[in-house]
């Protein structure tokens, strides 16, 4: 939309500073994708990283782009006239500025909207599960080699395929996860402790789960430009961080990529890993409250 529509509302934040902000966003995302962008021109793939942009589908300029988020006007930034859900209004002082047009925003995104704050919140009002141990990315290639299956990634195995396979039916497996339990093989997905599914998700979904934790970048990528760009760095940094601690207790030999393993096969490991997932479930909480002020914002 290129046209003035009307006045921002009395509680708009003007934004004068914003091309320094988007800036410094952009710097920033250039920073937090050094790694996988280096690997990419190199023509290699990035066993850890790439997961970031593959099973979160995105770009690099995704995450360079930076917005202000819900209730902020952009001084002098008819550019952002021909971005979508974006208008331009009149500023009090004069002139014009751009601003997320958020009732065309809540027409074409409200149901999500209303079910990320379902899901965010119900998980954020509930006690974290620490005792995974990340054993969700073990049962992902349990007995694939007994059934002739390749696994999942092009890296070894560090217990090699039996090794792998003992380490599972010597623990209780018990992933609260859907996203993560519809990847596990037959063998292992009949010995969860637990039954994920998509429509028990809100219901399931839990503080402690690395994966629920990762999602947030997810959840903030799919409000888009009603995300403050702060934020959605925020998520994926979170998320990076998270991926390389999944990778490194996984049962995949992740020293090629300078990562020490996590052992959690071993007490030490255990425990290094249970030290690492509450840092992390603190961390995502945080986050929670603010995608959730997000969420409101627009419903209100």
């Amino acid at each position: 939309m290129t046209a003035t529509d009307h006045a921002p509302a009395p509680s708009a934040v003007v934004v004068p500073d914003w091309r320094e902000r988007a800036a410094a966003h952009a710097t920033r995302a250039e920073e937090l994708t050094a790694v996988r962008r280096a690997a990419r021109d190199r023509g290699e793939a990035h066993a850890i990283e790439d997961f970031l942009f593959t099973y979160y589908p995105t770009r690099v300029a995704h995450l360079r782009r930076w917005h202000p988020g819900v209730g902020c006007v952009l001084p002098d930034a008819t550019d952002r006239a021909s971005w979508r859900w974006y208008r331009l209004v009149d500023l009090p002082d004069g002139g014009t500025g751009a601003t997320l047009d958020v009732p065309a925003f809540l027409d074409a995104r409200g149901d999500t909207v209303r079910y990320v704050r379902s899901l965010v919140g119900a998980t954020a009002g509930r006690p974290g599960t620490f005792g995974c141990f990340g054993l969700h990315e073990w049962a992902m290639v349990y007995r694939d080699a007994d059934a002739g299956r390749d696994h999942r990634h092009p890296l070894h195995l560090r217990l090699g395929a039996d090794g792998t396979d003992a380490v599972v039916e010597s623990h209780r497996i018990g992933c609260s996860h859907f996203d993560a339990y519809r990847f596990f093989t037959p063998e292992a997905r009949a010995a969860n402790q637990l039954a994920p599914t998509r429509e028990r998700q809100v219901a399931m979904e839990q503080p402690g789960c690395l994966h629920a934790n990762m999602d947030l970048y997810k959840w903030c990528q799919k409000l888009g430009p009603a995300v403050p760009g702060e934020l959605l760095l925020d998520a994926f940094e979170l998320a990076r961080d998270i991926r390389y601690t999944d990778m490194a207790a996984s049962p995949y030999d992740v020293s090629p990529y300078g990562v020490e393993a996590v052992q959690i096969e071993t007490p030490g490991g255990k425990a290094e890993y249970v030290r690492r997932q509450r840092g992390f479930a603190e961390r995502a909480q945080r986050l929670r409250g603010r995608l959730l002020a997000v969420c409101d914002a627009l419903l209100a």
